[in-house]
């Protein structure tokens, strides 16, 4: 437990001396997109609890919630990760869930979604090390040889 604190701390610490606005992105990041409790039947409760919408107000389409804490998300930006042009794709999988809007055109608070359960590759974008924006996941077909 105290190990887990220390590292929340000097998490915490290390993202209040970033600039304001890469604060703000990843936090919102974070907000968005980091969830170890998130299951399936959850997507309208949670996106509708955090007010994940599109700019113009609308039911956002589709949401990824990764069910991974900071300290795994994070090193995607560095060491876990590999570049792939402005982006950077995760070396490991992650477990995740993604929601997709059922009713097309809705405004909030009608937003019901379909969630699934996924393991794949993340595709994000990172400022200063910080990951800012969930782009997309990969699904990794692996070949057994015998």
């Amino acid at each position: 437990m105290k190990i887990q604190l220390a590292c929340f701390l000097l998490l915490f610490t290390s993202v209040l001396s970033q600039p304001p606005a890469i604060r703000e992105r990843y936090e919102k990041f974070i907000s968005q997109h980091i969830n170890t409790g998130m299951s399936v039947n959850r997507c309208d409760q949670v996106i509708g609890q955090k007010g994940i919408r599109t700019v113009d107000g609308m039911c956002k389409e589709t949401n990824t919630f990764i069910l991974a804490n900071t300290g795994r998300v994070k090193p995607v930006c560095g060491w876990a990760g590999q570049p792939r042009g402005l982006l950077t794709e995760s070396q490991n999988l992650f477990p995740l869930i993604v929601c997709e809007l059922r009713n097309q055109g809705s405004r909030p608070p009608r937003c019901q979604y379909r969630g699934r359960a996924l393991t794949r590759r993340i595709v994000i974008a990172c400022e200063q090390g910080y990951p800012v924006h969930y782009d997309q996941d990969i699904f990794v077909f692996r070949v057994n040889k015998s």
